[in-house]
């Protein structure tokens, strides 16, 4: 339904009634309504930047596989100097030739602790000061399960041997050997002299 637009003469009736009609809170001043209200002025926003970026700089790093200690190289790079400095340096280059050696490879934990107990007392008590003990590499396993493997357990297992008795009191320093002396696969232990008696 469409509106109809008034007469006159409804017009000048309505004009009349709003000059007699009394307004109902005269203290209320009216709102002086100006014709046109300007139109707001809007803030100019300047326009989005964009980063740089690179391809994959938020992608996640492939998850690491979980150590529970850190490798036998690091361990054993962390250990105080005991020895000399530069016959350690001699002997990290492969420059001192070891006195004695004991191989383990392929020998399990129960024949290989024996014999290195054996092994380092009996060159120390004949007065050798570098020894070479020979342990292997280890064999790649991969074995399913929450806690790793570290490869190989007479690598693993030949330094913390040497540091406990019997066998701490005799060894001053355990390296890893150098390359041509079998590198990770061997260590070099240096021996304390042993203190003459009465």
């Amino acid at each position: 339904m469409t509106r109809r637009k008034l007469r006159q003469d409804e017009i000048d009736l309505w004009k009349k009634v709003v000059e007699r009609a009394e307004r109902m809170h005269p203290q209320q001043a009216e709102p002086v309504r100006s014709g046109v209200m300007p139109k707001p002025k809007l803030a100019k926003t300047p326009p989005p930047r964009i980063e740089a970026f690179d391809i994959g700089q938020s992608a996640k790093q492939k998850p690491q596989r979980p150590h529970l200690k850190p490798a036998v190289t690091d361990r054993l790079a962390a250990l105080p100097l005991q020895m000399d400095q530069k016959a350690f340096a001699k002997m990290k280059r492969g420059r001192i030739k070891p006195e004695g050696r004991l191989d383990l490879h392929g020998m399990r934990v129960d024949t290989a602790y024996p014999a290195l107990v054996r092994f380092i007392l009996s060159a120390q008590s004949s007065g050798k000061r570098l020894v070479l003990v020979i342990t292997g590499k280890g064999k790649d396993r991969d074995e399913p399960g929450p806690i790793p493997t570290p490869r190989g357990v007479l690598r693993n297992q030949v330094p913390q041997w040497l540091s406990l008795p019997p066998l701490a009191q005799a060894v001053l320093q355990v390296t890893p050997a150098h390359i041509s002396h079998g590198g990770d696969g061997a260590y070099y232990v240096y021996l304390r002299r042993v203190r003459g008696g009465v």
